[in-house]
């Protein structure tokens, strides 16, 4: 995945269990942030960031996606927790987080273990890469992104 190739296609169960592809936002900018785990600490941060800023983000023609290996059920609850404005798309297959390059080994205190690398793709209206930020530190994380939107 690389900025100025073609986004890599997928379709995916949003929080009420309905399929999501890259197709239905075609002519639109599109925010795929990648995160590990519903209501840990990191990635609740980054989740109320983006849903404090999603009306800036609309009026740029902008949606945003968080994509993580959690499941519906626990994405709902994550939403109503946190009364999240933004759609949340379960990969608990591992199959988009590994063709996006995203799904790695890490370490933690010695054990190594795979897991989700937050990462955050910017898709152009016509399904280009525009930018990626690796390993995403989620303090401002939201603003950033949204000041590399370009209106349309």
């Amino acid at each position: 995945m690389k900025e100025g190739e073609k986004s890599i296609d997928f379709s995916l169960p949003n929080q009420d269990g309905k399929d999501v592809s890259l197709k239905d936002f075609k002519g639109k900018w599109l925010v795929l942030y990648f995160y590990p785990k519903d209501d840990t600490p990191g990635c609740t941060i980054e989740a109320i960031d983006f849903t404090r800023l999603i009306g800036e983000f609309e009026k740029k023609n902008a949606a945003v996606i968080g994509i993580s290996p959690d499941d519906a059920r626990s994405h709902c609850n994550f939403q109503e927790k946190h009364r999240l404005k933004i759609t949340l798309l379960s990969d608990p297959s591992h199959k988009t987080l590994e063709k996006f390059g995203v799904w790695k080994e890490k370490s933690m205190y010695g054990r190594k273990y795979m897991g989700v690398e937050r990462t955050t793709v910017l898709i152009d209206p016509k399904g280009v890469i525009k930018k990626v930020w690796n390993k995403v530190s989620v303090t401002d994380h939201a603003k950033d992104v949204l000041g590399s939107v370009s209106v349309q």
